[in-house]
């Protein structure tokens, strides 16, 4: 079997007929142009040496280092190889917050875009890992399951909103939870939490709940989106505010970041707390902290593959090249032995 990887430069054999009907049209116009100046007898005095062996062998060898650099270009694959391809990482699942403090706009364009920015970017960033989504407010839900396909995953993370979740409040416990199941491989040593939330209005005992995942070899790191200033919570309808969300005594309701809470849940887990401020800072912590765990290898696969053969063209080209350059148009010593004509020495 072979492969073509680029025909395209065939074209260039168009050449060789052009250069032999332009070699051909010269000797016809030099026999024409000696018989009109000089005797045919003459000319063998004056130049005995000149040789049409010679010359054919010249146009004949730069044909072949043309048609040789043509196969070098298309670059013929021959033969097959089998290559083993490895894919290593770790098990990673993103716990992302959509309830409405994520909808504050005291960092920009808003906490939940942020975060599905900052985890766009991680994934960017990963190779070889297998990544999980989940999506938690007053109730967690799987988004989606633990993959290897980025670009899925993304296109679904980019549709998660506040809407998703009925009920609202942050129920972190809930998402830890759900996180533990989604770690499919008993030999993964290395399963990764991240949970991105402004840390507010959290519900239920959490640190017993960040203990279990400890124990089950779970590391927790969250990332905190907002400010510890804090902002209103916009309602918007279509695109435009319609009021700022408002408590039971009517008064308007301030979100804030929860560092507190989100530093606690890491530490739990032997995690850590990362300010998700600066979006090139989170990515570039997140890949030190992968870097330094021990890679799990997912998965082998096994493919064949043509051979590149340009490499020979290319090496008869240049060494018929170079052959030309001592071809000269002079009958050599073995040439007069040869006497390819019949030529008879005259006195």
């Amino acid at each position: 079997m072979y492969q073509l990887e680029q025909p395209i430069y065939f074209y260039i054999l168009f050449a060789i007929p052009v250069i032999v009907v332009l070699f051909l049209l010269v000797l016809v116009w030099k026999k024409t142009v000696q018989k009109r100046f000089v005797d045919k007898e003459l000319l063998k005095k004056l130049s005995p040496n000149r040789s049409l062996f010679k010359s054919i062998l010249k146009v004949l060898v730069i044909c072949l280092a043309i048609a040789c650099l043509s196969f070098a270009l298309v670059n013929p694959k021959i033969g097959t190889k089998l290559e083993t391809v490895k894919r290593e990482g770790v098990d990673i699942v993103f716990a992302l917050d959509v309830s409405k403090s994520m909808l504050a706009e005291d960092i920009a364009p808003n906490r939940l875009e942020k975060a599905k920015q900052l985890i766009t970017q991680i994934i960017n960033s990963l190779a070889g890992d297998r990544i999980g989504i989940i999506g938690y407010a007053g109730s967690a839900f799987p988004q989606v399951p633990i993959t290897s396909d980025f670009s899925s995953a993304k296109l679904f993370l980019s549709g998660m909103n506040t809407d998703m979740v009925s009920s609202q409040g942050t129920a972190i416990t809930q998402a830890i939870k759900m996180a533990q199941t989604f770690y499919d491989d008993e030999e993964q040593t290395n399963r990764v939490l991240f949970i991105i939330s402004d840390g507010e209005d959290h519900e239920g005992n959490f640190s017993e709940i960040a203990e279990e995942a400890a124990e089950k070899g779970i590391r927790i790191f969250t990332i905190g989106v907002g400010t510890v200033e804090g902002g209103p919570i916009p309602i918007k309808e279509n695109g435009t505010l319609q009021y700022y969300k408002r408590d039971q005594n009517n008064e308007q309701v301030i979100t804030r970041l929860g560092e507190e809470t989100l530093k606690e849940i890491a530490k739990t887990t032997n995690g850590e707390y990362i300010d998700g401020s600066n979006t090139k800072a989170v990515v570039d912590r997140v890949r030190a902290i992968l870097g330094g765990m021990d890679k799990k290898e997912f998965e082998a696969k096994q493919f064949t593959d043509f051979k590149d053969q340009f490499q020979w063209f290319l090496a008869g080209a240049l060494f018929l090249l170079v052959l030309d350059v001592f071809l000269l148009e002079r009958k050599t010593a073995w040439l007069k032995k040869l006497n390819l004509f019949n030529e008879k020495e005259k006195a």
